[in-house]
């Protein structure tokens, strides 16, 4: 092996100087190195999370829930399939088996549904001897079955008399009906109304479905319905929207909801503003309000909360940063953020660890961020429904420290990061705001997470790909105001359909004084005795 000649200077300065000088060499050579390393693994970064949001399960949670009831609905059928061919098999050929599959113990069917008996037959003289036969008890086997949509037409009959004496007719006053000249009761309109906006069924998939029973409802008369409903609901609409609105802490959010145009569909915005007080032991009862607005601009919630000056769970949109303004009148709205927002940010990116490269996760600071957030949901799982006082007391003892620490360890660790680096993105959008995510630690009314708008949504976004599109803005509007007394009835454990029913039954002739009665929290009371004495 020829080793090639080098000469070197024999003067000792030019030998520095060339040490030096590939010395020099040497370092830049490892720092270009370096940045293309941390280039291939942002590269990296980026490929797995965008197969991760093309891909990749939406839901935060790690078990994948609807697809592993799925397959557990599809192996139980499977399972019952199977072992009925073997009965069948077995019993065709004399053959006893000596197995089956053990099946959960079934419980006893409800007891508050009618019963109907259906006595088979029993001879009337014993088949071995003919001799007389005396019952000795029975054995009953109960089976759940169930009676297809009725249909009837009710006559409201109201007789004419005559006065013998001075030939006066009477006649009792004609009753009020739910809407005005309609020939739809008020379970059929509270039947239309919770399948088009409590089930997402539109009018014409519901024309159908009557059709095929031998009713013909037209989709314009369905949709007449629909709004003459929507307007004499509309007094218990604003007694929601005051009492939402009167509240210490509100939640806030949005979604988008395809809205039809004259040549495509445009993306409005269904805004909800909820009040749910039992987190800190409040003696008021949930309620959520919705409004609908063609686009996201911040006038909108300007506009919705202008009356408003409490506590906003929201997230970080910046429409909602004027609301915060201390010259804000009558008063500034105190912002709240939300941590499941930010963790989300992080669990993104954690979530992608299990994609290895070199044995190392793509995103070790992503997982001990959720880690270190994980603890403080921990802490408020154990301090939920306690009163606000105590909740704080519980926050400065337990969450305090782990914020602290959180904090000192968010600024370390952002130091050390490129600005354009997802995780310091996520780390910039906690920092940024990090007095509004504190603020729980010194009001225990403040949840720690806005999930209680995100739930109260979820119906529309689930919902709106069975219907499409809303027709237009005063449709969306209209849309806005039935999901409130929908939502609200939801939340307080009130059968929104059922609850309809009542209501616009009742409605027209109900004092406007005592309106409040027919509220979901007041009608539930009134329509179960025992929590109505508790």
């Amino acid at each position: 092996m020829n080793t090639p000649s080098i000469s070197l200077p024999d003067d000792v300065d030019a030998l520095k100087e060339a040490l030096l000088a590939a010395l020099l060499r040497e370092r830049e050579w490892e720092a270009r190195a370096s940045g293309a390393e941390a280039m291939v693994a942002h590269l990296k970064l980026m490929i797995a999370k965008l197969r991760r949001e093309k891909f990749g399960q939406s839901s935060e949670r790690a078990k994948q829930l609807d697809q592993l009831e799925l397959q557990l609905e599809e192996l139980e059928a499977s399972a019952t399939e199977s072992e009925c061919a073997a009965v069948t098999a077995a019993a065709d050929q004399g053959v006893v088996n000596s197995f089956l599959r053990k099946k959960p113990t079934r419980g006893l069917l409800p007891a508050h549904l009618p019963r109907e008996r259906v006595v088979i037959e029993a001879p009337s003289e014993c088949p071995c001897c003919q001799g007389k036969l005396v019952k000795i008890g029975e054995d009953v086997t109960e089976t759940l079955e169930v009676v297809p949509r009725q249909w009837k037409v009710i006559q409201t009959v109201r007789e004419k008399f005559s006065c013998r004496s001075c030939e006066k007719i009477t006649q009792p006053p004609a009753p009020f009906h739910p809407i005005n000249r309609g020939r739809a009761g008020a379970n059929l309109l509270a039947m239309v109304l919770y399948g088009k906006f409590g089930n997402h069924l539109p009018l014409n998939r519901q024309s159908d479905d009557f059709a095929r029973e031998g009713i013909n409802l037209d989709v314009s008369t369905l949709a007449d319905w629909v709004g003459a409903s929507s307007a004499t609901l509309v007094p218990l609409v604003e007694m929601v929207r005051h009492h939402v609105l009167s509240a210490e802490r509100v939640h806030g959010d949005d979604t988008t909801v395809p809205v039809l145009a004259k040549t495509k569909t445009t993306t409005g915005r269904i805004w909800t503003y909820v009040r749910d007080d039992r987190p800190f032991a409040g003696p008021a009862p949930p309620a959520a309000i919705f409004y609908y607005s063609r686009n996201r601009e911040g006038e909108h919630p300007a506009r919705h909360l202008a009356s408003y000056a409490g506590i906003l769970q929201a997230d970080a949109y910046a429409g909602f940063y004027g609301l915060y303004d201390p010259k804000r009148r009558p008063g500034s709205i105190t912002e709240a953020a939300c941590w499941a927002h930010a963790r989300r940010k992080f669990f993104e990116l954690a979530d992608l660890a299990r994609h290895e490269s070199a044995g190392k996760p793509l995103a070790p600071l992503a997982v001990e961020a959720v880690r270190r957030i994980d603890a403080i949901f921990d802490i408020e799982r154990t301090i939920n429904g306690m009163s606000p006082t105590e909740r704080q007391e519980q926050r400065q003892q337990k969450a305090a420290p782990i914020v602290a620490e959180l904090e000192a360890w968010l600024h370390g660790e952002r130091s050390k990061l490129s600005r354009h680096n997802k995780v310091a993105l996520a780390m910039d959008y906690m920092l940024k705001r990090w007095d509004a995510f504190s603020r729980f630690l010194t009001d225990g009314r403040i949840c720690i997470t806005n999930n209680a708008a995100e739930r109260a949504l979820r119906g529309i976004a689930l919902g709106r790909k069975a219907w499409l599109f809303a027709g237009s803005d005063r449709g969306g509007e209209r849309a806005a105001a039935i999901y409130s007394l929908i939502i609200t009835a939801k939340l307080n454990d009130v059968d929104p359909e059922a609850w309809l029913a009542d209501v616009l039954r009742r409605i027209a002739d109900h004092p406007a004084t005592r309106l409040d009665e027919l509220l979901p929290w007041n009608w539930r009371k009134a329509n179960n005795p025992t929590e109505a004495a508790a």
